[in-house]
């Protein structure tokens, strides 16, 4: 069989240095052919893509929005640089900006405080209007009554203007298409022209935009400018990477044009399949691009070694296909199905990712079998004949490991405990305004508005009455007010916003304005009767449909957070939904629903569901090493070096990071396929000087530093750049993700080199190697 398989490899690199025409010709017009689909790519806008239809918070958070007006909104926050907004100019402005801002694309409905619908008595009548009318001639008198009902006035209160008097805040309610990219980014584009031509007009104003729509537009906006900037510069760094290790501009040339064709692929593969680009998936050229080129490196090391030593080009490439084919196969079809098990994920942006990159990887591994030898075959290479390569330094270094290797044993497993007794130190925590670095506007105007006038975190609960028009019952109410005072009480809450406050100012308005009527009415037909006279007094747009449902059998508790953890969010929803069932009515009681709540959750559930797809690949890659290698033994000794890195990458993050956030719950799959790259190349060329030159475990070790040890030096450095340049984005899950990625695959190179001999010399056997399973040829 190994006879077979090695005439078969033996035939095939033949056959593409001799038909390397050919060859070409029918590589580019495949890659041509697949990268066609790019034509149907298109980012989406929608954060609810990161979760699954089938997550119980966004399937809770898509009822309630099936129920009352849906809370997509643009928030324009405004804040004088002296002084307060209660000032006949000011009040002016927002007055002007409110009338403005009802021309914002696809908005229903525009809350303000000049637009909040005061309610007052005059003998038995109910006078509903505008809190602020004429601002350019109120009095002092009348300015700080106006100031004094917006502080008191709990709508407004600590959400369209802050407690300091100095902020307010413009709220837009839009009704977008769904997923509708151009919609939203008319939407979104209009209110931040609105806030510069504020600015503009009134130097001493400033304004920010935030709202959950400017969140949904700033997904693409930050994909598109990773992919502007971190591309070229992972491109230039590939560049230079490979001039400095290959030392062959012929050799950079072929590389680059490799991975650039795998990447036209890839992408090409996702059009074609309706994949959506999110800031995850618009990373999938970055990861081929490192990943495509540590195929070809190998590759043209080789090549170029034998050509070193004396060989002609030709057969120097098919020497190097012959001893590189099974390796390169292996390291493939690993990485493949490592980031095929981003599937199991219950966020579909990282499944996503992953299948482009396993594409992606798939398409580099065969371009690099045909394109590549066929391309080195017919581009010259200057290469200067020595008589002697034999690897100085990694000689040496194979020496010193050989010599100390009962230290490196000691200290490595020492330093392997220390650093996987770290993990417990991690906190899972995913605060979505914080995916974005301070690049994206949408994150800047946010930390604005969250330090100047309200939070940024939402939890909300649609709360049952018993009947139809049951929320005007008197005991519906009063438990509905236990319930807010309650929430009111929580660290971190910011502001409700609730159906009673509503009913209470109602029912001291029609009591003359009594104070002591500021409490819920105590009658239900009464109670009835003023939400009646209320909302028939409601101009056009500013009706209770967003805090109400159709046949008033329940209402929406909206509650503001301010920066919270995840952990507290989650821990507010589940307090919330415990105090409904034990202090109010059975058909009271609602889960805790949001925006925030379903992004509090993620990571949690995606580690979960990622806990099968890890093990899945794991249990796969294990057995193809097993099978590969020849050698029950050897592949045992092999999960060592393939499960350590990143827990060893965890703990590490645990001690100088400490937080982590989705991002976390893919790196174990994405790098382990990536980690046994290293380790295949290693052991295969440990188990061929074993098996096929009868060396001693030692001597075995020696061979595998001195054929691979210098291209695992140069893959390891690409990949580290690679998935470092990651670090850069302004995407935090992407920066995370490839800084955690790069830190594992630099602690795989050292457990490989540092830890895997000595278990070898320990485990491996000194009995000479039955030749059982073919190896790769040297």
């Amino acid at each position: 069989m190994s006879k077979l398989i090695n005439s078969l490899t033996l035939g095939f690199a033949k056959g593409v240095v001799k038909w390397r025409w050919l060859v070409l010709l029918f590589s580019v017009v495949a890659v041509l052919a697949l990268a066609s689909g790019g034509r149907f790519l298109a980012f989406t806008s929608d954060y609810r893509v990161f979760f699954g239809e089938d997550n119980p918070q966004l399937q809770a958070y898509d009822g309630l929005q099936d129920i009352y007006t849906k809370t997509d909104n643009v928030l324009l926050v405004i804040k004088p640089s002296e002084g307060t907004v209660f000032t006949n100019k000011w009040l002016q402005v927002i007055q002007q900006v409110t009338e403005d801002s009802w021309q914002v694309p696809y908005s229903i409905r525009v809350d303000s405080l000049s637009n909040f619908q005061h309610t007052i008595a005059e003998e038995d009548d109910l006078i509903v209007a505008d809190l602020v009318e004429e601002a350019g001639s109120l009095t002092n008198a009348q300015l700080k009554e106006i100031e004094a009902v917006a502080q008191r006035e709990p709508v407004l209160a600590r959400r369209l203007i802050s407690e300091d008097s100095k902020t307010t805040g413009i709220n837009i309610t839009l009704q977008l298409p769904e997923d509708d990219q151009i919609a939203l980014t008319e939407a979104v584009e209009y209110a931040e022209g609105m806030a510069t031509s504020i600015e503009k007009q009134y130097p001493e104003l400033e304004v920010a935009v935030t709202g959950r729509a400017p969140l949904s537009n700033s997904f693409p906006r930050a994909s598109q400018k990773d992919m502007g900037s971190l591309i070229p510069i992972m491109f230039g760094i590939i560049v230079l990477a490979l001039v400095g290790f290959l030392r062959s501009i012929s050799g950079t040339i072929v590389t680059l044009m490799v991975i650039i064709l795998s990447v036209m692929s890839a992408m090409g593969f996702a059009g074609h399949t309706g994949v959506k680009l999110t800031p995850p998936s618009a990373m999938a050229p970055i990861i081929i691009l490192t990943i495509a080129i540590a195929d070809c490196v190998h590759i043209l090391i080789t090549m170029l070694h034998e050509m070193r030593m004396g060989r002609t080009k030709r057969e120097a490439i098919v020497e190097s296909l012959r001893v590189n084919t099974q390796p390169v196969f292996l390291t493939s079809f690993t990485t493949v199905i490592g980031f095929l098990s981003l599937n199991f994920s219950d966020s579909p942006p990282f499944g996503d990712l992953g299948n482009i990159a396993a594409a992606g990887v798939v398409a580099a591994w065969v371009l690099s079998m045909t394109f590549l030898p066929a391309v080195a075959a017919i581009i010259p290479f200057r290469v200067k004949e020595v008589k002697d390569d034999a690897s100085g330094f990694m000689g040496k270094f194979a020496e010193f490991v050989l010599v100390h290797r009962t230290k490196l044993l000691v200290g490595m497993t020492a330093v392997v405990v220390i650093m996987i007794a770290q993990i417990p130190r991690i906190e899972l925590d995913d605060r979505f305004v914080e995916y974005f670095d301070h690049s994206i506007p949408f994150r800047v105007d946010s930390d604005f508005a969250r330090e100047n006038l309200t939070g940024i975190y939402d939890l909300e609960f649609s709360v049952g009455a018993v009947d139809s028009g049951g929320i005007s019952d008197p005991e519906y109410l009063a438990k509905l007010e236990e319930f807010t005072l309650w929430l009111r009480d929580q660290p971190g809450v910011v502001h409700v916003n609730v159906f009673t406050d509503v009913m209470k100012r109602l029912n001291k308005s029609m009591h003359g304005d009594d104070e002591s009527y500021y409490k819920v009415p105590e009658g239900r037909e009464l109670a009835a009767q003023y939400l009646l006279l209320y909302e028939m007094s409601l101009p056009y747009g500013l009706d209770l449909n967003s805090q109400i449902n159709v046949d008033k059998s329940a209402t929406r508790v909206s509650v503001t957070l301010d920066n919270v953890s995840s952990e507290n969010i989650r821990g507010l929803a589940v307090k919330g939904s415990e105090w409904l069932k034990l202090n109010a009515p059975e058909y009271m009681y609602a889960d805790g629903s949001g925006a925030s709540v379903m992004f509090a959750h993620i990571a949690d559930r995606n580690i979960k569901s990622m806990l099968i797809g890890t093990a899945l690949a794991f249990v796969l890659i294990s057995i193809s090493m097993v099978v590969a290698l020849g050698s029950l033994r050897i592949g045992l000794i092999s999960l060592i070096p393939n499960m350590l890195p990143a827990a060893m990458a965890f703990g590490l993050w645990g001690v100088f990071v400490g937080q982590v956030g989705l991002a976390v719950s893919v790196i174990a799959a994405t790098s382990l396929g990536l980690i046994v790259d290293a380790s295949v190349h290693f052991l295969s060329k440990y188990v061929r000087a074993r098996r096929e030159r009868g060396e001693s475990p030692e001597d075995a070790v020696r061979y595998s530093f001195k054929t691979v040890g210098m291209a695992l030096w140069v893959t390891t450095a690409v990949l580290m750049m690679g998935f470092g340049v990651l670090f850069f984005s302004s995407f935090s899950l992407n920066a995370d993700m490839g800084l955690l990625t790069a830190i594992t695959i630099a602690i795989a190179l050292a457990v490989d080199f540092l830890l895997l001999p000595p278990l070898l010399l320990l485990l491996g056997g000194k009995k000479p190697m039955t030749n059982a399973v073919p190896q790769a040829a040297d």
